[in-house]
């Protein structure tokens, strides 16, 4: 089972009523987002996040059950649901957040779960990642569960949203560190390594630090994947019709980690000598599950009936 860790927030995207300019709520961040993917393609997946009691909390838990997703983990409070409100530029989203003492970010120490023999593998990222006491509890968790069960990391990385860099890049070293799989777009690994250097060069100076497979993810330019000794794969993204890209990323995760988990190689010692083929047939696979999620409004994946 995968135990995605991190937030679950309202997407307030942009819609046009009667009246003008109107934002519809829908379910979303990044870990969210990643977790109803897993479920919805038939991954056995549990939730571990902050969650409200109130109406938008009940949307979020309603759609994690849904999908599938396992709500055990859940820690509910009657704190508010943090929300994101989106704009949209040439389909690109760009997020205003609400989060301050919301029930996401307020989790505490004792709130994390226990991480049984069940838990294979551990997914992290997002906005949950920068700011206290959550992002410490995350971190903690992905630190002491390294040592026995798959981690992924997805910094999803949203410069407006840090409040303290120097902590933030600290937590996000040691955690991708740790981490059997960093997937990070070629924006983040610009912000996180800065200077001239190319993107295989970055890539393996995260590797240097401790990473295991590094992929990069190139928006229409496809996505790439570093392996353990040197080798590189890389696929092109399906030709669709973009309406937005909420989610895309995100879904891109769970199609990785699906078809991993399909070949049943999402285990700490597979991964150290997984091959290159396999690498490719995941990326490829994770490419044509975000393009179904791209011809979507909002963050939106697909059901496993839904690729072909």
């Amino acid at each position: 089972m995968i135990l995605c860790c991190g937030e679950a927030l309202i997407d307030m995207v942009p819609v046009q009523s009667e009246s003008g300019k109107a934002f519809l709520p829908l379910p979303g961040g990044a870990i969210f987002n990643t977790a109803i993917a897993l479920g919805r393609l038939d991954v056995p997946t549990q939730f571990f996040s902050g969650v409200s009691q109130d109406l938008f909390g009940a949307q979020l838990a309603g759609a994690l059950n849904k999908a599938g997703v396992g709500t055990d983990t859940l820690v509910r409070s009657d704190l508010p649901t943090t929300l994101a409100f989106v704009a949209l530029q040439d389909g690109q989203a760009h997020y205003t957040f609400y989060d301050e003492n919301s029930a996401g970010r307020m989790l505490g120490a004792d709130d994390a779960p226990d991480i049984g023999p069940d838990i294979t593998a551990l997914y992290f990222g997002g906005i949950s990642l920068c700011a206290d006491p959550a992002a410490s509890v995350y971190a903690d968790l992905a630190l002491r569960a390294a040592d026995h069960a798959v981690v992924m990391i997805d910094p999803n990385i949203r410069p407006g949203f840090i409040q303290d860099e120097p902590v933030y890049r600290k937590r996000l070293n040691e955690m991708m560190a740790v981490a059997d799989i960093v997937k990070v777009s070629d924006e983040d690994l610009d912000w996180i390594i800065e200077g001239d250097a190319d993107h295989a060069t970055k890539a393996q100076h995260l590797q240097a630090l401790g990473a295991g497979l590094v992929i990069v993810t190139k928006g229409r330019d496809g996505a790439c994947a570093y392996l353990r000794g040197g080798n590189c794969v890389s696929v092109s993204v399906p030709s669709v019709v973009v309406v937005d890209t909420v989610g895309a990323g995100d879904t891109f995760n769970a199609g990785f980690l699906a078809h991993l988990h399909d070949c049943g190689v999402l285990d700490k010692t597979a991964l150290k000598t997984i091959d290159a083929a396999t690498v490719e047939h995941a990326l490829g696979f994770a490419a044509k599950v975000a393009a179904v999620t791209v011809t979507r409004q909002g963050a939106n994946p697909p059901y496993r009936s839904e690729i072909s």
